[in-house]
């Protein structure tokens, strides 16, 4: 049986692939991938095609979900098969059932990992990686309905006094891709039906967009302002702080122009 080699294609364009991502997909017999889970702006199929010297097949989401990857699989069982995925290929964007179900036929599997959206919007906000509680994704509206999870998580990790890290929907087929102020608009939504004073005008919160670039734009402020900053185009992630260190406040005043004041919130 053939083998099949996950590769993360890191955040922005196609020179984000790590050297070991590039040998194993020039060793290739067949090159997949993947461009439904996340936006990488930069990337552009010719280069990347240019650039590892093989044929990239770009596959849909009906492709991995509806058929269960049949076309990777196949190929996979005559030779070697790399299947490039944006950010990291098992942790912000999950392919484990298709490992699963590869490692359950007889192919062997590998992972070659890249830049995540979780460790770069995490190293951009300053805030200590160990104070992150429970991510969330928040997602378009569906029929005027709302869901109350991104709401709830945000609420479960304050009471905790650590910061929720949240993904903004995307939907690629569509060319959508939810900004900050669509995702703070949800978000106070929710808060008028709940009126928990979770998140409120005054809320600190922090914004990055396009993390992973040669400029990432990192504004962190109160909700009323910060859904009105200009972020430019996506992708784009938010994350609400807990508690905060000093050096945390310290790093969101110097780094994304937070107001003086977060430092009266320092615990």
């Amino acid at each position: 049986m053939g083998e099949l080699v996950f590769v993360g294609l890191g955040l922005y364009d196609e020179k984000d692939i790590s050297l070991r991502g590039l040998e194993e997909i020039r060793k290739a017999d067949a090159v997949f991938a993947e461009f439904y889970t996340s936006l990488m702006p930069g990337l552009s199929i010719g280069k990347l095609e240019a650039l590892v010297g093989k044929s990239v097949s770009v596959i849909s989401r009906h492709t991995l979900e509806e058929e269960d990857g049949k076309p990777i699989l196949q190929e996979a069982k005559k030779g070697k098969v790399t299947f490039l995925v944006p950010g990291d290929p098992l942790i912000a964007t999950t392919h484990v059932d298709l490992r699963i179900r590869a490692e359950k036929q007889g192919i062997k599997t590998r992972v070659v990992h890249g830049a995540s959206v979780v460790s770069a919007v995490i190293g951009l906000s300053g805030l200590q990686n160990y104070k992150y509680g429970r991510s969330v994704t928040i997602p378009f509206p569906e029929k005027d309905f709302i869901p109350e999870t991104p709401y709830r998580v945000i609420l479960e990790n304050r009471i905790m006094g650590l910061h929720t890290l949240c993904y903004l929907d995307i939907k690629t087929e569509e060319q959508r891709y939810m900004t900050v102020k669509e995702g703070l608009q949800s978000l106070l939504y929710t808060e008028k039906q709940k009126r928990s004073h979770v998140i409120t005008l005054s809320t600190l919160v922090l914004g990055v967009a396009r993390a992973g670039s040669d400029n990432p734009t990192v504004k962190a402020g109160y909700v009323g302002d910060v859904m009105n900053h200009d972020f430019g185009p996506p992708p784009h992630t938010l994350v609400f702080p807990g508690k905060l260190h000093f050096m945390e406040a310290e790093a969101l005043i110097t780094l994304a122009g937070a107001p003086e004041q977060i430092r009266e919130m320092v615990e």
